[in-house]
Parts: structure tokens; sequence; C-alpha cells
């Protein structure tokens, strides 16, 4: 959008820049026309006068030696004058052409002058005195016709420059008429395209808000471009996003809800299940039971004990423990929770379903946390490492420093068949399990107590490459060490 703005705005600027530049040249244009028929006004007017100069001689001419015939100094001041206009017409600037038949003008007057002189001079001779005044009479009419063709001439130049500057006034008015239509239609109409531009996208994203707001969490935005396009994409990110926190929203109370339920239901259900249990260790006690009966009075004894440890990881998930954070040496409580399983036949890689054990422990710095909890939870990832290779394959356990030995990572890796990617992400959800016989509360419970230690616990996994779990925690000291 802000392209075609700038595209629009330089559009109209050079539109009326070049309109101004145009009229700007044919005013110029028109001013030279002007000041040009300016001067060819004064050369007509000029000659006009140097023509009735002539004719005023020539009228001299013809009345002396009549009663009507002027003085001799009325006759000397208009030849005089006559002189000047001549000389005056070669102050202005002519072509070379216009300055050659002005020069021969010049001349032919001098000739005139100079008969009218022998005119005036001679008294004896009255046939000689006839003969110059007519010879001056007809130089006269020759320098008579010759200036009125050149009047006329000048005045057939001055007509065509009159139209031409006509013209271009009409032609400057007309485009000063245009560009004053033009301006404010143009003004408008851009007007008008770059208010559409803009408020139909604000008017679409203005009721996409409304509809969110209304709780249509599944509108999108669609059909705007340009800068209004990325924020419509961006506008719909956050619808989407808004959606997904409000699902989890609500998988959070569920799950609050669920808990709380699971509290209240192990608590009702704890001491019935004590009674249970103690009345079947009660009655398997009795010697006078059959061996049939006491069979199934061991069976229920331990379904019994089975409940109260699915109602037990049922209370730790609705109410964990609150941490008791202490100073946790990482290497020394890996080692004490291998040290569990140290004694399993299946630790033995020459085995059947043997698995081989590799330690990869480093110098790490100490963690602050809680013992137990998380001792718990490593605990439950090495079992669950064994009970993914039930075919065997190598156990790798590692610890090593990470953010410059600002923090602690703990990896347990087996080889076993993996976790299907669609299933990934739902491994720490509350009672998802792949096992057959499983309550899907250990890892939920495992990420629970990690998270309450200020860590974090992530899987990774690529079916039939195995699995690994890494928990990473803070470190209480800073430092990093080197394998041990």
């Amino acid at each position: 959008m802000k392209t075609k703005i700038i595209a629009g705005l330089a559009i109209y600027a050079v539109i009326f820049f070049g309109g101004g530049l145009y009229v700007l040249h044919l005013i110029g244009s028109t001013t030279s026309r002007l000041d040009n028929l300016i001067m060819l006004h004064q050369v007509e007017i000029l000659r006009e006068h140097y023509l009735i100069q002539i004719r005023r001689v020539q009228t001299d001419l013809a009345v002396r030696d009549t009663r009507f015939q002027r003085g001799f100094d009325a006759m000397v001041s208009h030849v005089l004058a006559m002189e000047r206009f001549i000389e005056t017409c070669f102050d202005c600037h002519h072509t070379p052409q216009v300055e050659t038949r002005l020069t021969a003008l010049q001349d032919h007057t001098r000739t005139y002058e100079e008969a009218i002189s022998r005119v005036m001079t001679v008294r004896a001779n009255e046939s000689r005195l006839a003969f110059e005044k007519d010879s001056a009479f007809q130089i006269g009419e020759r320098l008579t016709d010759e200036v009125s063709e050149m009047i006329a001439l000048t005045g057939a130049r001055l007509e065509a420059s009159t139209q031409k500057a006509l013209a271009t006034i009409r032609t400057t008015t007309l485009v000063l008429l245009v560009l004053l239509a033009l301006g404010p239609v143009v003004s408008i109409a851009l007007g008008f395209i770059l208010v559409r531009g803009i408020t139909r996208p604000l008017g679409v994203l203005l009721e996409s808000t409304r509809r969110v707001t209304a709780g249509d969490l599944e509108h999108r935005v669609r059909g705007l471009t340009y800068e209004f396009g990325e924020l419509g994409d961006a506008f719909n990110a956050m619808a989407r996003s808004i959606k997904e926190q409000m699902t989890e929203r609500q998988r959070a109370e569920q799950m609050a809800m669920l808990g709380r339920l699971s509290a209240g239901l192990a608590h009702e259900i704890k001491n019935p299940l004590a009674g249970i249990k103690l009345a079947m260790e009660v009655m398997a006690g009795e010697e006078s039971l059959s061996e049939e009966n006491r069979e199934i009075a061991h069976k229920v004894r331990a379904e019994v004990g089975r409940v109260e440890v699915l109602m037990k990881s049922f209370l730790t998930f609705a109410r964990p423990p609150r941490p008791q954070p202490a100073e946790v040496d990482v290497r020394a409580m890996i080692d004490s929770c291998l040290s569990l399983y140290s004694r399993s036949p299946r630790l033995a890689p020459d085995a059947p379903n043997g698995i081989r054990l590799v330690r990869d422990l480093w110098d790490v710095p100490t963690v602050t946390a809680d013992p137990a909890q998380l001792e718990q939870v490593l605990v439950n990832l090495i079992l669950n490492a064994f009970e993914a290779m039930p075919a065997g394959g190598t156990l790798t356990v590692r610890a090593s420093s990470a953010g410059g030995g600002s923090a602690v990572t703990i990896e347990v890796r087996d080889t076993g068949k993996g976790i299907a990617p669609e299933n990934l992400g739902k491994i720490f959800e509350p009672f998802f399990t792949t096992k057959p016989k499983g309550t899907g509360l250990g890892l939920a419970i495992s990420k629970q107590l990690i998270d309450q230690q200020g860590g974090d616990l992530t899987a990774e996994s690529e079916a039939g490459d195995g699995t690994v779990f890494r928990i990473s925690l803070p470190a209480a000291s800073p430092g990093s060490g080197s394998p041990a």
C-alpha cells in the first residue's frame, strides 16, 4: 500500500509540475512574441512616419512655384525629418537581409535629398529647373513605393506574429484551465483511491477483530495485500495463538479438576483399601483356610497393593510434594541410581536380552534440587529404558555441563524401538502410555517434578532408533568439567 501511495503522489506531482513547467514555457514564449509584436509595431509606426515625411516632401515639391507653396524653411525641415527617420531605422536589430535593404533605402533617400537640393538651388534656367523638379518627383515616387512595400511586408509579418501570439495565449489559457479543472478532480480521485485502499482493509481487520472478540477463534483474515496482508497474517497468527492458549487453558482447568477429583477419590478409597488389605492378611493367616482360598486371599491382597500404588500416583500428580532444595552431586546420584540395577541379570551384555551400560559422566557442577524427587525421576527414566529394550541393547547415561557451566544436562538414552512421531508430543500428558499395563502417570509426574526444580525435561526419539530423555537443571555454582 505504501508503494501505491508513493506512486500516486509521484504521478500527481509529475502531472502538475510538468504542467507548470509547460505553462511557464508558454508564458515565456508569449512574452517573447509580444515583445516582438511591440517592436514590429514600433517599426511599422516608424516607417509610416517616414512615409508621411516623404509624402510631405513630395507635396512640397508638387506645389512649388504655385500660390500654395510652403516656405523654404518648412521644406528643409521636412527633408531633415525624413533623414532622421531613416537613420532611426538602423537603431533596431535586423537580419542581414533587412539590413541590406535598409542601406539601399538610405542611399535612395540621400539621392532623393540631393535631387531636392538641386531643385531648391536652381534659379536661372527654367527648363533645367523643370527637369530637376520632375526627376526629384519621380525619385520620390519610387521611394514612396519602396517604403509602402516595406510597410506592407511589415504589416503582414505583424499580422502573422499577432495570430501566433494569440494562439499561444489561447493555448496557455486552455492549459491553465485544464490544470485548474484537473487539480480538484485528480485530488478527489487520488484521495478516494487512497482512502478506499486504507479504509477497506481497516474495515476487514475491524470486522475480524469483532468476530474474534465475540469468540469466533476460527475466523481468519483473507484477501488483503501489501502491508495490510502482513498485518492480516499477524492477526491470523494471533488468532491461532489465542485458540491454542484457550485450548491449553481448558486442558489445564480439566487437569486441575481431575487432580482435585483424583485427590478426593484417592482419599475416600484409601481407608477402605487398607481395611480390605488387612482383612485379606488376617484371612490368609487362618490355619483352617484351604490352600485354594489362601491363594485367592493373596491375589486380592496383591491387587489391593496395585490399587494403593495407583492411588499414590494419583495423589502425587494431583498434589505433588513441595520440593526441599539442596545441593546435589549429580554424578553421585546417578551412581546411586544405577547401583539399584547393578545385580540385575539383564546387565550382562552376553545374555540373550542383555543390556550394555555406558556411563559418560563428566565432572559437572552441583545442582540445586530436591534429592528425593530427582532420584525418583532418574529411577523412573532408567526403568523405562530397561522396559524399552526387551530384546537387549545399550543404555547410556551421560552428565555434562551446558551454557558455559551455568547448567547441567543429564541424558538417559536407550536403543529400543523408539516412539512414533505422532506420540512423541503426548508422552508427558497424564494417562498417556505405550505400555500394556501402564498408568500413564510416570512421565507426567517426572515432568512435573523437574519443572518444580526450575529445570526442564524433554524427549527425542525416532521410530526404530531409540529414545533419549534429557534433564536440564541450573547449576548451583559455575564450572565445567572433564570426563571421569
